[in-house]
């Protein structure tokens, strides 16, 4: 593990965080230069003037945009902070007001089984325990890319995290924080089936993990005194699915009775959360809606990491995204699935103990209560159904049908989807892909948007009737290389909207005391306005341990698109309002199409 010639990358998990680069500091010239380049091919000739114009009031000498970006300046440079964005990533997530569930969590759909659900479920956990018993040790190896150490920061919030709801912004309830320093040293976990929940320890009285047969006995336990589903209006994990303030009112009428504060307390604390399910998914596009939305009662959306397990041992992970990135969570999902359970737990120190711990969870809940529940569970059931999906599976394309082509394979599919999209729609429209900057102290992702010039080019270049294949492979390499170059520029922080979007947030917490009060033009523009309002928003999570990797969409005409590109395969999972359903499928079909269409095209060269 070469740092240089003279000192190499530590060992430890968490041993190479001071002595990763600081994320940089952009300068206003340079963020604005990018938003003009960036925004530009979604304006009209006047929305660019108008966008301009704004963008030169901003860059003035005595503009309010100087003061924040001083203060951004003197914040980076402060002792305790390990990045300009640390303020950022907190407001961002923890600040939506929206529900989170369906809106924000993400799924995994992990590859197949043949054991049944106990064993599934009982193999996962002892897994996960595994996992958490190295971290604690710091001995789960630090991730080593092309020679660059990545922040494992991350993997602190995988177990005993909880998102709290607040009424103005949420908080987290996590160990290695000055409320609860050092890794967590809670025992157990939390198991819901058919709407009841159950604390069960994984952990004996010593701290040493029980044993395979031990947690599947635990399980077994559950599945027998959880038989009988719970009542309506008595399964609280339906009030995670609620707006935020609205759920930190519910959260705060139940902790007004001490029961119910223990049992938030379990909860919360837990390390992490198992969903039992009582059926089987009808096919995969069934495991994954309910690995997205599922039954509510039967669930805890604010907990960082929930495995779920389904009659006949299909399994998944939903994960609140407020700390936890796809990157790290595909490291986790790898080390859970990439050995036996049998291997992991005695890799863990488990030992046969008898049959863990077993405590129902129950809520003290009055007639408002249960009202509250029942409507929480309804809505967010409405909300569920009127969201449309479709997974897209390609058997005969992958990563290296791409690589073979001479293209490089992430290009490809965003250049299938731009032709797909302009082909279904009609449009161009801005597209969101998420970069990975862990390569930085603290670094999480970078907002990359796809559309360039280039690919405006391409697509038209593409059904042009006069343009000879020769000219339409030139177009779509020309749009690949730019979004190649674009996708480095944003894993080397030379991306503006992050930047641009904090100095907004810092006059809004800040202004007054900064001086910075006077309104800035550029954020009511057309440029900042349509470069964020997202008709595909795009993001890779590559693994041969998932099938499918999904998202809810992010506004009333976005296509949510998660996609696993393998070397022999491509699965994508989709998502929009289901008003626009009809939008969805046809761009489904365009870029079946699409991937067919470049495939032959890129073979035809010479």
């Amino acid at each position: 593990m070469k740092l240089n010639s003279s000192q190499e990358w530590s060992g430890r998990t968490f041993g190479n965080e001071d002595r990763l680069p600081r994320v940089p500091l952009p300068t206003l010239e340079d963020s604005c230069a990018r938003f003009v380049e960036w925004c530009s091919p979604l304006l009209t000739a006047d929305e660019r003037a108008t966008t301009e114009a704004a963008v030169e009031a901003f860059l003035r000498p005595e503009s309010t945009a100087r003061k924040l970006q001083a203060a951004l300046a003197e914040y980076d440079a402060a002792e305790g902070v390990h990045s300009w964005l640390d303020t950022f990533w907190p407001y961002r997530y923890l600040g939506r007001r929206d529900r989170i569930a369906l809106n924000a969590n993400f799924f995994f759909l992990f590859k197949e089984s043949e054991q049944g659900q106990v064993d599934r479920a009982a193999g996962l956990v002892a897994a996960a325990v595994n996992y958490k018993v190295a971290l604690d040790a710091e001995r789960i190896p630090p991730i080593i890319q092309r020679g660059q150490a990545l922040s494992m920061v991350q993997n602190k919030f995988l177990f005993s995290t909880t998102r709290i709801p607040g009424r103005e912004q949420d908080t987290v309830r996590v160990p290695y924080s000055d409320e609860w320093p050092g890794p967590s040293q809670a025992r157990h976990i939390v198991v819901f089936f058919r709407g009841n929940a159950f604390r069960l320890d994984v952990l004996g009285p010593e701290g040493r993990p029980h044993s395979l047969d031990d947690l599947a006995a635990g399980l077994r336990a559950v599945l027998k005194t959880g038989a009988t589903r719970a009542e309506p209006g008595t399964s609280v994990g339906h009030l995670t699915t609620k707006a935020r303030a609205e759920w930190a009112a519910s959260r705060e009428t139940l902790l007004t009775q001490p029961a119910n504060a223990d049992a938030l307390d379990t909860i919360e604390t837990a390390l992490f959360c198992v969903c039992l399910e009582d059926f089987a998914p009808k096919d995969t596009q069934e495991a994954c809606d309910q690995l997205l939305h599922g039954d509510s009662g039967n669930r805890w959306f604010d907990k960082a990491v929930s495995l779920i397990v389904f009659a006949d041992g299909t399994a998944g992970i939903n994960v609140e995204h407020c700390g936890l990135d796809g990157t790290t969570i595909l490291s986790f999902v790898d080390a859970l699935l990439g050995a036996p359970a049998e291997e992991q737990s005695a890799e863990s120190g488990a030992r046969s103990q008898g049959l863990p711990s077993v405590e129902p969870i129950e809520f003290v809940l009055d007639d408002d209560q249960r009202a509250d529940v029942r409507a929480a569970a309804d809505a967010f059931a409405g909300y569920a159904a009127s969201t449309a999906t479709k997974i897209v599976s390609f058997e005969d394309f992958g990563a290296d049908r791409a690589k073979q082509l001479r293209m490089s394979p992430d290009a490809f599919v965003q250049m299938a989807y731009q032709l797909a999209h302009k082909r279904s729609k009609g449009l161009t429209g801005a597209t969101y892909e998420s970069i990975a900057t862990r390569q930085y102290r603290h670094g999480r992702t970078e907002a990359m948007r796809v559309v360039t010039p280039e690919i405006l080019d391409f697509v038209a270049t593409m059904d042009d009737p006069g343009a000879d294949a020769a000219t339409r492979r030139a177009a779509f390499r020309a749009a690949a290389d730019k979004h190649v170059a674009r996708a480095k520029e944003c894993q080397a922080i030379q991306a503006p909207e992050q930047h641009l979007w904090e100095l907004q947030l810092i006059q809004r917490r800040r202004g007054a005391e900064l001086g910075a009060t006077e309104p800035l033009a550029l954020y009511e523009t057309p440029g900042w306005v349509k470069m964020r309002d997202d008709y595909l928003s795009t993001s890779s999570a590559p693994s041969t341990n998932i099938q499918y990797f999904g998202f809810g969409s992010t506004s009333s005409q976005c296509i949510g698109v998660a996609y696993v590109l393998l070397p022999d395969r491509f699965n994508i999972y989709l998502s929009t309002p289901r008003a626009v359903a009809d939008e969805m499928h046809a761009f489904a079909g365009e870029l079946r199409k699409a991937v067919a269409e470049l495939q032959d095209l890129l073979a035809e060269e010479g």
